[in-house]
């Protein structure tokens, strides 16, 4: 019996790995981190002006697009063209 259980926890621990691996590489995970959503807009933005400051930080924005974002979250558009809308 005890044989059973382990295996059983050993299958559901594999299938979470599993379908953690396969969310985090397809195109459609969302860049704003969920617990950010959790906790409103503000704390989106904030999210969204870290994640910002790391892509600047690691050169995969350059100074203008860098600058066009930032004036985005500076008006409260997480996404950059979407005025008006909350994300």
């Amino acid at each position: 019996m005890a044989a059973v259980v382990a295996t059983l926890i050993g299958a559901a621990i594999l299938l979470a790995v599993l379908y953690d691996t396969a969310r985090l590489v397809t195109a459609r995970e969302s860049r704003c981190p969920p617990l950010a959503r959790l906790r409103g807009h503000r704390a989106a933005l904030a999210a969204a002006e870290q994640w910002l400051v790391g892509l600047r930080v690691h050169g995969r924005v350059d100074a203008a697009e860098y600058q066009r974002r930032m004036g985005a979250l500076a008006h409260g558009e997480r996404v950059p063209g979407r005025a008006g809308r909350r994300a």
